[in-house]
C-alpha cells in the first residue's frame, strides 16, 4: 500500500474513533472498508501506531483498552477538563468499591464470599448497579447447596478503567487475605472513576450506599 493509501486509511480510521465514542477493534475498523479496498491487519496496525505518535504532545491520546482502541484525555488534563460538566460528578460509596475490588481480585466469587469478607450483608443494589454497569456478569453457579452466582468481571470493566486485562491491575501478589486487597485498591479506583468523569462518559448520578 503506498504512502497516499496510508494516509486515505489513517483519516478514516481517525474519523471512525472520533464518531463511535467507544472503543473500536482492529475487526471493527478493518469492517469499515470494502472488500477490493480493505487494508490487512498488518497496515491497520501501523495505522494506529502512526496516529498514537502524531498524538504526542496533544491534549488527548490514543489508548489501547480491552475492547480496542479509543481517543481520551489525558489523566494529567482531568482537573481542567471535569470542569466543563455541571453535573454532580459521578461517585460510588466505599461498599461498592470494595465490593468491586473482591470480585475484580478473586473472581470468580459469590455473593456470600464478599459478606464474608466485609462482615456485613451485601446489599442488593450494589450487585445490581454493578451489573447494570456491566462491570460484573454472572459466570456460573457454585456447586453448593442454593447454587449461589458466582461473578467476574467483565470488558467494559477493563475498558472503563483504562485497562487490557487483568494482569495490568495493581499487583497483589503478597496479600494474603481479600479484605487488604479491598482497602489497597479502592484509591486506585476511586482515581479512576474521577478520570471517566473527565472524559465525559459518565453524567448521571449514582450514588449507592451500604
Amino acid at each position: 500500500m503506498d504512502e497516499e493509501s496510508i494516509d486515505q486509511v489513517q483519516r478514516i480510521v481517525e474519523g471512525a474513533l472520533m464518531a463511535a465514542g467507544k472503543p473500536l477493534s482492529v475487526d471493527q475498523l478493518q469492517a469499515l472498508f470494502d472488500e477490493h479496498e480493505q487494508p490487512t491487519r498488518t497496515v491497520l496496525e501501523h495505522v494506529l501506531s502512526l496516529i498514537e505518535h502524531a498524538c504526542e504532545g496533544r491534549g488527548f491520546e490514543l489508548r489501547k483498552v480491552a475492547s480496542g482502541w479509543r481517543f481520551q484525555v489525558r489523566e494529567s488534563l482531568s482537573p481542567w477538563v471535569s470542569r466543563l460538566w455541571e453535573e454532580k460528578p459521578q461517585r460510588y460509596s466505599r461498599a461498592l468499591l470494595e465490593t468491586l475490588a473482591l470480585i475484580a481480585y478473586r473472581q470468580p466469587v459469590t455473593r456470600g464470599d464478599i459478606e464474608e469478607v466485609r462482615g456485613v450483608t451485601v446489599n442488593t443494589n450494589i450487585i445490581r448497579t454493578l451489573l447494570d454497569r456491566e462491570w460484573i456478569r454472572v459466570v456460573g453457579q457454585r456447586d453448593v447447596p442454593g447454587r449461589p452466582s458466582m461473578y467476574a468481571t467483565t470488558k467494559q470493566f477493563l475498558d472503563y478503567f483504562n485497562l487490557q486485562s487483568l494482569d495490568e491491575l495493581p499487583s497483589l501478589a503478597e496479600v494474603r487475605d481479600l479484605e487488604t486487597i479491598s482497602r489497597e485498591v479502592e484509591d486506585r479506583l476511586q482515581e479512576e472513576l474521577a478520570l471517566d468523569e473527565s472524559n465525559g462518559n459518565s453524567q448521571e448520578d449514582a450514588e449507592t450506599n451500604e
